[in-house]
């Protein structure tokens, strides 16, 4: 197959397939040697950076999705009539951020971290598909536990979890290392 024939290929499908899928998942689906089709997705992430393409293909930790660019949102909002998102609340911000920072965890540790219940933060979380259930913890009670998801990373940005800015004590030991450097002959 030629490469311009299975970079179409795998264009159909990702855009037939709308959500987030891993390379190894592609290369199943096709019969194709996962090198191929990682070598297929990187060329085809190539092409969609040219000018002229309302098109681009994430790469969101270990998987790849098809989207418009960010500067093409408006219209395609405008096109499908969607609604505005509500913004997070504070609450749910910081029910996120002990989440994503520390996933994953049960609700126990998010109301210790936060000092208040948060079972309505947590379900709005998972209702805008920004959280999941990440399985049962291996603690007494075997509390359910929860991490970001995908479209977590996809609505703030991120590639991957190791993208999410520091935590304030990391970011004074980085600041407090730079000091130094600089003051060292």
């Amino acid at each position: 197959m030629e490469k311009a024939e299975m970079m179409a290929v795998l264009e159909a499908v990702l855009f037939a397939h709308a959500d987030p899928v891993g390379a190894d998942k592609l290369a199943a689906a096709l019969d194709w040697p996962e090198r191929l089709v990682r070598e297929g997705l990187e060329a085809l992430q190539a092409r969609y950076l040219q000018p002229g393409s309302g098109l681009t293909l994430l790469q969101l930790g270990g998987h790849w999705q098809l989207a418009t660019k960010n500067e093409y949102g408006p219209y395609v909002r405008r096109t499908l009539e969607t609604k505005r998102a509500a913004p997070l609340s504070q609450a749910a911000l910081e029910t996120l951020t002990v989440i994503a920072y520390n996933q994953p965890v049960s609700r126990a540790f998010i109301e210790q971290v936060r000092g208040v219940d948060s079972s309505s933060s947590v379900a709005s979380l998972l209702e805008k598909g920004l959280i999941e259930e990440a399985g049962r913890l291996d603690l007494p009670g075997r509390p359910l536990s929860f991490r970001t998801t995908d479209h977590f990373l996809r609505v703030f940005g991120l590639s991957g979890l190791d993208g999410l800015p520091p935590v304030r004590e990391e970011a004074a030991a980085g600041e407090e290392a730079e000091k130094e450097k600089e003051a060292t002959p």
